[in-house]
C-alpha cells in the first residue's frame, strides 16, 4: 500500500462517526441508507441527515473500506478490512514487531 492509500485510509478512520459506522457495518453486512441513519440516531442518539451520512460512507468507500451493492432497488453497504489491515501494517508495522 502507497503512501496515499495510507493516508486515506487513516483520514477516514480518523472522524468518530464513521467509525461508528464501520463498527455497525461489521456487526451487520448489508445495510442500507435507511438503516444506517437510524442506528446512527439509535446508538449515537444524535440524527444525522441522510446527506451527512452519505458522505460518510463516500469518504469510506474510497478508502476502501466498505463496498456499496445494489439490492433490488437499494443501495446496501458492507465493511471491508482489509485495506485497514493494510494500512496499520504498512505505516506502523515496524513498530508493532517484537524486538
Amino acid at each position: 500500500m502507497d503512501d496515499e492509500g495510507i493516508d486515506l485510509v487513516f483520514k477516514a478512520v480518523a472522524h468518530p462517526e464513521r467509525r461508528r459506522i464501520l463498527t455497525s457495518l461489521h456487526k451487520r453486512s448489508g445495510q442500507s441508507l435507511f438503516e444506517i441513519c437510524a442506528s446512527s440516531l439509535a446508538e449515537a442518539g444524535q440524527p444525522l441527515s441522510r446527506q451527512t451520512i452519505s458522505q460518510h460512507l463516500d469518504m469510506l468507500e474510497r478508502a476502501g473500506l466498505i463496498e456499496a451493492t445494489w439490492v433490488g432497488r437499494t443501495k446496501t453497504h458492507s465493511a471491508k478490512l482489509g485495506p485497514l489491515r493494510d494500512a496499520v501494517e504498512a505505516a506502523l508495522g515496524i513498530y508493532l514487531k517484537e524486538k
